[in-house]
């Protein structure tokens, strides 16, 4: 029996409700471990709302992951621009961000990385944490471009590998020092970048005797 009122709930309220129910347990337990009765049964809406809704567990999946993204790509940019406007700033400064995500309580590590472990290659699923990776990744290519880097490209890449290297560490051995680690080791690749497209300075000429 639906828990929810005759009238007067807009179906957008009852989508919110099945998605932060459906946010807080496949993060904590995994998605492959969280049936579709379960996020029934804790958004308190009935077996029908929640098809009307999300037709699929697949469908619910990705909303999930639309949701993470906001929030992640929202906290990764605001560290960056914490930092200051100079670009090479910013691409150390949102190792901030790795900061504040493996401190927070119940933090299990990256959800595109568990949700990309937990699904086959070509599924809607697996789609949705690559298109995040390549988000990211573009974002910080912009970044590096901007902040002069020789070969933006991979300067991006090592970043974004160190990004995830970082989200893994926070989950699988919980080192507080990671993070800070991340973020000297960002800053040491951004440096060197920036160097290596410094033009030499023009030699001495020699004078004639």
């Amino acid at each position: 029996m639906s828990t929810e009122p005759a009238t007067g709930v807009r179906p957008s309220a009852a989508r919110e409700r099945i998605l932060d129910a459906a946010f807080a347990l496949f993060y904590s337990r995994g998605i492959r471990g969280v049936g579709v009765d379960l996020i029934i049964a804790e958004s308190g809406v009935a077996k029908a709302t929640f098809y009307k809704h999300f037709p699929s567990k697949d469908d619910l999946v990705v909303a999930y992951l639309d949701k993470v993204d906001g929030i992640w790509s929202g906290q990764l940019r605001d560290a960056a621009q914490a930092a200051g406007p100079d670009p090479a700033s910013q691409l150390v400064g949102m190792f901030d961000a790795l900061t504040t995500a493996c401190r927070r309580p119940g933090y299990r590590g990256c959800a595109f990385i568990n949700a990309a472990a937990e699904s086959q290659p070509g599924t809607a699923v697996h789609d949705r944490t690559v298109t995040h990776k390549q988000a990211v990744l573009a974002w910080v290519r912009d970044l590096a471009e901007r902040a002069g880097a020789s070969d933006p490209a991979s300067l991006a890449r090592a970043l974004t590998l160190l990004l995830d290297g970082g989200l893994a560490s926070g989950s699988l051995d919980a080192d507080p020092d990671a993070p800070a680690v991340a973020k000297a080791s960002a800053r040491a690749l951004v440096d060197a970048a920036r160097m290596e497209r410094t033009p030499a300075a023009p030699a001495q000429a020699t004078r004639s005797l």
